[in-house]
């Protein structure tokens, strides 16, 4: 008949750990944490390649979207890799993206088609549609599409 008091008492200690406060020290590092958000996706076949990044942020509301496609010699479709990007931010960004020559040149290289960097920081939106094919023509071209070759 002991038994039913001790069990109580442990009980009772346990529910006070678990209801314990955290130290300060927990509070003091979870205030100072840098919330970063990355986001790189590269096509080798397409030569391009897109960067996301969002740091230091107090709020973050994304909505990404990547399609990469491989080179389909059965159909002709090129190798590309598009990317919708649509977010609101509270702090800052970091958008980028870039195409390449997907055959080398004479010295071994992948020569530098385009390149285009953004750095944002504040309070704003974000919307953007990147089209990054290979293999293409300025004949066939939309509104935002780059040809990587």
């Amino acid at each position: 008949m002991r038994t039913g008091p001790v069990l109580l008492v442990v009980g009772i200690i346990l529910i006070g750990i678990v209801v314990a406060e955290l130290p300060a020290s927990y509070y003091t590092a979870m205030n100072a944490m840098n919330n970063q958000d990355f986001l790189c996706v590269k096509n080798y076949e397409a030569g391009a390649s897109i960067t996301e990044s969002y740091t230091n942020f107090e709020s973050l509301d994304k909505d990404t979207e990547v399609v990469s496609r491989s080179l389909n010699n059965t159909t002709g479709t090129p190798a590309s890799l598009e990317a919708h990007i649509d977010s609101e931010v509270t702090g800052n960004a970091h958008l980028a993206w870039q195409s390449r020559d997907s055959v080398r040149n004479d010295k071994g290289r992948h020569p530098l088609i385009s390149i285009s960097s953004e750095d944002l920081t504040g309070v704003f939106a974000i919307e953007k549609f990147l089209q990054l094919w290979s293999n293409s023509t300025l004949g066939n071209i939309s509104l935002n599409w780059l040809p990587c070759a």
